[in-house]
């Protein structure tokens, strides 16, 4: 009886899907407001919100000095296990945040996240013992979970559809410039005494920045007619296209309205249910989840959490400062991503750097057999010079492709889901870090580093494999025509489909004020 009637509920909730899809279809996704140039707001609003991105890239180095507050195990299981206390707090952080975003909002839980940060800062930058610095170091990590799963949601939902993947991938390059401070710090305050203390307060000032200007921006447009309030909504949208006629702020006002309909009241279970039981939306979660396994279980979270360590063990006799390289290059090979994700595609970026990725192990996994041999010299051989280019190489690489479209998943969710579908996709994130982080010096010991490397190089070609048949090209989408991509299969060629007759209707449009222009 019960399974009856759990079966005609999601009959229901599938025909009201339906229904909603059916609507959408009939608006012929009036998108003609993305045709119009963007203000400057919606820009200035997606860096203010990065600064979220700067917490998390700024946080996970500071282990680096944990020695001077007490000394720490030197077994390699012990040294993994200083490290997963970060990841463990952000999974919990990106779960209440998920939770609790469609309720309250985008902005709260990048409140939340500033706040966490603050007082977990305080707590490491008083600490005098290693409770007191892993205490501090979970606080940090609720906060840095909270803003890191919100952050790209929020900027997803704010962006027009020819700069969504842009945007969202300047909050990545906010992550990696926070990651080449922290090692910039890490190496300034070094020989400073009690150095470790300032690095770790001057943590809070990005936190106590983000929180002083994020009442500024405005709450996403579709969490606000999600909650019935169109006129803040509409609000919101005139500064995002301050060019838009009143028209094309009320046809983008009623295709959110329709999207938003399905939602209106609808509970956490029902919201699950939808997620996991509607074959589009879990296709839709299966991918976005899948790129992001791909970009932590690769092997680049182990150079930046374990970069001092790995080239001690090959060689290296000024570890840190290479460090430092290898944080220049994640930051500075971001740009390319920034500049060709919303011109190019995802797809075609993704494809060709995992690809890369894969094939740039090999080397890496023959060379550093050769420098672990050598490496109790002392010397810096021919070998650990070409190993260093390499990794630096792999590390352009990543920056350049995977690290950015693994948090552009978002888009690929509809309204509905989407804020648990992001919850979940953030899961993944740090769950996966939390394995690689927790297993790779011991990897690295029982399986030597040419074995660690191999076994990164396998999981690349699957993700290379899993981009060429599942990944969809959504790019220039507006969010509302996404959902339509994995009505039938993962949508690789139906996406094509869409993106042809999108474009085709909006070079009708222009072309049709072109000539009413000249009447």
């Amino acid at each position: 009886m019960d399974a009856n009637a759990n079966r005609s509920s999601l009959d229901k909730d599938e025909d009201k899907a339906d229904v909603v899809h059916e609507e959408l279809s009939a608006l012929e996704l009036d998108d003609s407001i993305e045709k119009t140039d963007p203000g400057v707001a919606v820009w200035l609003i997606a860096c203010t919100v990065s600064m979220g991105g700067f917490l998390f890239g700024i946080h996970p180095y500071s282990p680096t000095f944990l020695a001077q507050t007490s000394a720490p195990p030197s077994a390699p299981m012990n040294k993994n296990s200083s490290q997963p206390s970060h990841p463990a707090a952000p999974l919990i952080g990106a779960v209440l945040a998920g939770l609790s975003s469609d309720k309250y909002g985008r902005k709260l839980g990048i409140y939340l996240g500033c706040v966490l940060f603050v007082v977990g800062a305080v707590v490491q930058a008083a600490a005098f013992s290693l409770a007191q610095m892993t205490v501090g170091r979970f606080v940090v990590g609720l906060g840095v979970g909270s803003a890191a799963m919100i952050v790209p949601l929020y900027i997803g939902e704010m962006a027009p559809a020819r700069f969504r993947g842009r945007m969202i991938v300047f909050d990545n390059l906010c992550v990696a410039f926070g990651q080449l401070v922290s090692y910039a710090l890490g190496a300034g305050f070094t020989h400073v005494a009690a150095g470790w203390r300032w690095m770790v307060a001057i943590g809070a000032v990005p936190a106590l920045a983000l929180a002083a200007f994020l009442p500024k921006c405005p709450e996403s447009p579709r969490q606000l007619i999600a909650h019935g309030r169109v006129s803040e909504a509409d609000a919101a949208l005139r500064r995002i296209f301050p060019r838009a006629t009143d028209a094309q702020v009320a046809g983008k006002i009623r295709l959110i309205e329709q999207a938003a309909s399905s939602i209106s009241e609808r509970s956490l279970g029902w919201q699950i249910k939808q997620l996991l039981c509607v074959p589009a939306n879990l296709r839709a979660l299966v991918t976005a989840c899948m790129v992001m396994a791909i970009s932590q279980l690769g092997g680049f979270n182990t150079l930046m959490y374990y970069s001092s360590t790995l080239f001690s063990m090959v060689g290296f006799n000024q570890p840190t400062s290479v460090s430092i390289v290898v944080g220049g290059t994640n930051f500075i090979f971001g740009f390319f991503n920034f500049a060709v994700i919303d011109r190019v595609g995802r797809r075609v970026s993704l494809s060709l750097v995992v690809t890369a990725i894969a094939f740039h192990w090999i080397p890496v996994n023959n060379l550093s057999t050769i420098t672990s041999s050598s490496s109790s010299s002392g010397e810096t051989t021919w070998a650990t010079i070409l190993l260093l280019v390499m990794i630096i190489t792999y590390v352009a690489f990543f920056a350049a492709g995977v690290a950015p479209v693994a948090w552009v998943g978002t888009e690929l969710l509809p309204l509905e889901v989407r804020a648990l579908g992001t919850m979940i996709n953030s899961v993944v994130c740090w769950g996966c870090n939390l394995i690689i982080s927790s297993t790779f010096l011991s990897m690295m010991k029982t399986m030597t580093p040419s074995g660690t490397f191999g076994f990164y190089a396998g999981i690349c070609f699957i993700g290379w494999v899993f981009v060429l048949g599942c990944y969809a090209e959504v790019h220039n989408m507006p969010l509302e025509a996404v959902r339509e991509v994995y009505e039938s299969g993962f949508g690789v060629r139906k996406a094509k489909v869409l993106q042809r007759e999108i474009r085709g209707r909006r070079d009708a449009e222009a072309r049709a004020e072109a000539e009413a222009g000249k009447v």
